[in-house]
């Protein structure tokens, strides 16, 4: 009986609304107003919804059309801007999604004032609805909307939205809301960025849901009531965007009023007491409260859920057991991050999508603030950096703030940085999580230590009771920054915000005279921000100076006040690309030279030291054996420009020395097009058979391209390399069927799209040797169909333009290439029976039964594809070609099934046809089945980190 009422109640009250509009004329509002009406259905997941909008026109134009943000659609389909961005980031579920698991919008009905029907569409494969009007929307009047929907709501698997398997729901973005026109609409699908776009309205939500469920909501609960298995909510939000619900099944929301904040949380720490929490939070609302200004609202949400969604990466994500932190640190630094971006994303009504680095730089320049004023002493590694076998590295030595320049840098030294003004769905995932968010927060700070701090707290406050619940950019920020900036800080916005220019200073030289100093500083980039000169005398600061529009290099005078070192940066409020060659003793040649520091595993880049590290590592293979050893290198956390990498190993096996080593530089040239060139030397030493040794030398250079769009997965690149190649054998083994030693010069051009949906890699290879010349052309593409199957298809061509060999040792391969440039990761490269024989390596003709006469000296053609028939089951064939001197091209063929468990990485497969007839009824034909392997850690790790480089 209830419910029947509900639905009456929900469609009766938007009719008098309607007529009170249709009676009154013109009504005297000048926000939009929004009265929703909802009922959730536990059973379906559905909300079924009326919605009676009044659009207020405050532009300049007529509008004959109105554009709605519908986000939920963006579920529906594998086409979706949303899919696509998934997708990009390697996460296929909403591809795979069944028709039942995806979220869409069913619009029934929409009329306007006088009842009649309007026309809608809906944007292809977008999710915004285009709403046109029976007469165009002139400046400065209203039409009202009754829009009559249905939204089936996603599972919480591709995003943290929708319902979630215990029952529980995370509303946001659930319903439609107005899109920005401002000289032209704003119009942002949904990709998982949080960043919606809606125009400000004054909303009333009356909204039904089961009674088992406890709520959470960023309106003003005006009234809750019961009614037998459900309960009615009543919200209302005024001047808000839209409205946030949680609905969990197991932890109530507490509301806890503060000093200046009432607050509606769900976060809770174990092991930290309530009444403590409690005081944790006051102190937390009263910092904000005092570095921004008052919340204009009646409660703030600060749930777990949206701590999840944008955790404090790193040490924070550990399990909860072994967090380094203290209890009562860790709740405020979680309490405070998520109160922050809830404050601020529900009062500065900023675009998210173009000016998201203002929010997040007030969120980490206050979170930084928080940290230095009630945790100065708090490391980075909090409790670990006690433990005597951590204390002695440098990344144990670092205060907690220094992961802001720290993880920046991540994606710096990879040359992936990008501007802080790149629009958020052109970052890609690292940088829009973590290292641009921080390098906005870093750059306050960097105008705190440059302005001071009175110039950049009366800024702040100023920035946001201006425009606290008022449309606002980022322009508008810079004005108040510089209205309040003693000097000019141009600077700041040409080279900091709106460019990727790095910063990177150095000491030139110093000259002493009686009781000043010449400092010549090199400008190394050109980028003409400020810099800081410390003076250190027994590691405490004595001096401090700035510096600032050095061009390329310049000579200042400074006193001397007894300081020993100079250092640029000392307290690295500033993210400088490279630290090495900040500094300078005044001690003489001898004192000024950097002391080497072997250090077990690697750390952090310390700028002081010549560090060397070295690891244990082991490696495998059957004629070696397991082979332990130290692996020594000057490779630090964060990237670097030149690398050397050594590994001095013992074959258990043969009892004698193995390993390799390596140097390589990396030339940056910008971020796109021709981007990156390598310099490498190359060496390994390991068995190829029992007691027979193999040696090799590589010089490469190779040149590096990629598009414009960093989120891209295309890359291309050309590398020339002369592999030098020294054998011997044992005599027992009988002689080498070519000579011993050998080198072949190769140079190969390469493109990859490595997308989990289309993946497409083709590569020409040219070989050129004393005793042959060769090419090869190899292409593969894998592409999931839209019915959620996989198909694999590969092309290899090979010819030989001269060949002077007398054995197939360099002859192209149909299963098993020998591998004459030592490039695959063979567990036993020799074998030709037993199980090691068995592992296979997708390359040259890339075929999988064994066939008679497998090798091809003059030319090879071959084909392989495969079809998945249920999910990592698939059906395989190949068929080819290969031409031998002296007889005629041969036809080969073979099939059957593969278990692509992990594609590249582990598979399996099964022959069944072949140009040997039918092999699975064949004696032994365990010896048949073929194996992928991949144990490189390296490799395995790179499954997990591709989605945010």
């Amino acid at each position: 009986m209830h419910k029947k009422e509900g639905i009456i109640y929900c469609r009766v009250k938007p009719l008098v609304a309607f007529l009170v509009v249709f009676c009154c004329g013109n009504p005297l509002f000048s926000q939009h107003q929004n009265t929703i009406n909802a009922t959730l259905r536990e059973d379906t997941h559905v909300i079924q919804i009326q919605q009676d909008f009044l659009y207020v026109n405050d532009s300049n134009d007529p509008l004959p059309s109105l554009y709605f943000n519908d986000w939920t659609h963006a579920y529906s389909s594998k086409k979706t801007p949303l899919a696509k961005r998934l997708a990009e980031d390697f996460k296929k579920s909403l591809h795979l999604a069944k028709p039942n698991e995806r979220g869409f919008t069913d619009l029934l009905t929409v009329v306007d004032a006088q009842f009649r029907q309007l026309k809608w569409e809906r944007e292809p494969e977008r999710d915004l609805v285009r709403f046109d009007l029976n007469e165009a929307l002139a400046p400065g009047d209203s039409v009202n909307l009754l829009i009559t929907y249905t939204v089936q709501l996603p599972p919480d698997k591709y995003t943290p939205y929708g319902y979630n398997s215990k029952g529980g729901y995370y509303l946001r973005d659930w319903y439609l809301t107005p899109a920005v026109y401002d000289n032209g609409w704003k119009l942002y699908s949904n990709k998982n960025l949080e960043d919606l776009y809606t125009d400000i309205t004054n909303t009333s939500i009356n909204f039904i849901y089961p009674d088992s469920l406890f709520m959470g909501t960023n309106y003003n609960d005006q009234s809750f009531s019961s009614f037998p298995n459900q309960q009615f909510a009543s919200l209302k939000g005024k001047n808000r965007k839209s409205c946030d619900i949680i609905l969990n099944t197991d932890r109530p929301f507490q509301k806890h009023l503060t000093s200046h904040l009432f607050v509606v949380t769900d976060i809770q720490t174990p092991g930290y007491d309530a009444v403590y929490q409690g005081v944790s939070m006051d102190r937390v609302t009263r910092f904000i409260h005092e570095n921004l200004g008052d919340f204009p609202y009646e409660q703030l949400l600060v749930s777990e859920i949206d701590f999840n969604k944008n955790p404090l990466y790193g040490l924070n994500q550990l399990p909860s057991f072994i967090r380094p932190y203290e209890e009562q640190f860790q709740f405020e630094m979680k309490f405070l991050k998520t109160a922050l971006n809830s404050f601020l994303r529900e009062t500065l009504f900023l675009d998210p999508r173009k000016d998201k680095w203002v929010n997040d730089a007030l969120i980490n320049f206050l979170m930084i603030r928080y940290v230095e004023t009630y945790y100065p002493d708090q490391k980075l590694l909090g409790k670990l950096s006690n433990i005597w076998l951590i204390k002695g590295f440098k990344l144990a030595q670092m205060d907690f703030n220094e992961q802001y320049p720290f993880l920046y840098m991540l994606t710096a030294r990879k040359n992936l940085d990008q501007a802080l003004s790149t629009p958020n769905d052109s970052l890609i995932k690292f940088n829009q999580k973590i290292a641009n968010t921080y390098k906005a927060g870093l750059g306050l700070a960097y105008l705190e230590e440059y302005l001071g701090e009175e110039a950049v707290n009366k800024a702040i406050t100023e920035f946001y009771t201006t425009y606290a619940l008022k449309p606002v950019n980022a322009d508008d920020f810079e004005k108040i920054l510089k209205k309040h900036a003693p000097v000019s800080i141009d600077w700041f916005f040409d080279s900091y915000v709106n460019s990727d220019d790095r910063i990177d200073f150095k000491i030139k030289s110093i000259e002493k005279t009686e009781d000043s100093l010449q400092v010549t500083i090199k400008n190394k980039t050109g980028n003409m921000v400020p810099i800081s000169l410390f003076g250190i005398k027994n590691d405490s600061v004595v001096s401090k100076f700035w510096f600032s529009g050095i061009k390329e290099s310049q000579t200042f005078q400074i006193p001397s006040e007894g300081a020993e070192r100079l250092v640029l940066n000392y307290d690295q409020k500033i993210p400088e690309f490279n630290q090495r060659d900040n500094w300078k003793t005044l001690g003489g040649f001898l004192s000024g030279n950097k002391k080497l520091k072997l250090q077990f595993f690697r750390d952090a880049e310390d700028p002081y030291y010549n560090q060397v590290f070295y690891m244990p590592i082991a490696n495998f293979n059957i004629y070696d054996g397991i082979t332990p050893g130290l692996r020594f290198t000057n490779k630090t956390l964060l990237a670097r420009p030149f690398v050397f990498d050594f590994a001095p190993q013992y074959a258990m096996n043969e009892q004698s020395m193995v390993g390799y080593g390596r140097f390589q530089y990396t030339k940056f040239h910008g971020k796109t097009g021709f981007y990156e060139t390598n310099y490498a030397i190359r060496g390994s030493s390991f068995h190829f058979q029992t007691n027979s040794r193999y040696s090799t030398v590589v010089p490469s250079v190779s040149f590096g391209w990629r598009p414009s769009n960093l989120i891209s997965n295309i890359r291309s690149n050309l590398l020339f390399r002369y592999v030098n190649v020294f054998r011997t054998i044992d005599p027992a083994l009988g002689e080498l069927d070519t000579e011993p030693d050998y080198s072949v010069f190769n140079t190969r051009f390469s493109f990859i799209n490595n997308g989990i949906i289309n993946y497409f890699y083709w590569f020409a290879d040219g070989q050129h040797s004393s005793d042959f010349t060769k090419l090869s052309l190899n292409m593969e593409y894998r592409r999931l169909l839209d019915n959620n199957r996989q198909i694999n298809l590969r092309f290899f061509a090979g010819a030989f333009l001269r060949n002077n060999t007398d054995s197939d040792y360099f002859s192209f391969a149909l299963d098993r290439p020998t591998d004459y440039l030592f490039d695959y990761n063979y567990l036993g490269r020799s074998e030709d029976s037993g199980l090691f024989s068995q592992q296979i390596i997708i390359a040259e003709g890339g075929f999988k039964s064994q066939l008679e006469n497998p090798f091809a000296n003059e030319w090879i053609i071959t084909t392989n594809g495969s079809f998945s028939l249920w999910r990592w089951i698939e059906l395989y064939g190949d068929l080819g070609f290969l031409k031998n001197k002296g007889l005629s091209p041969r036809f080969v063929y073979d099939s059957g099934i593969r278990l692509n468990l992990v594609t590249d990485y582990f598979e399996l497969y099964f022959p069944l046809y072949s140009n040997k007839g039918w092999e699975i009824g064949n004696p032994g034909y365990d010896q048949s089945i073929r194996f992928v392997v991949t144990i490189s850690p390296k490799t395995l790790i790179g499954l997990f980190t591709r989605k945010w480089f």
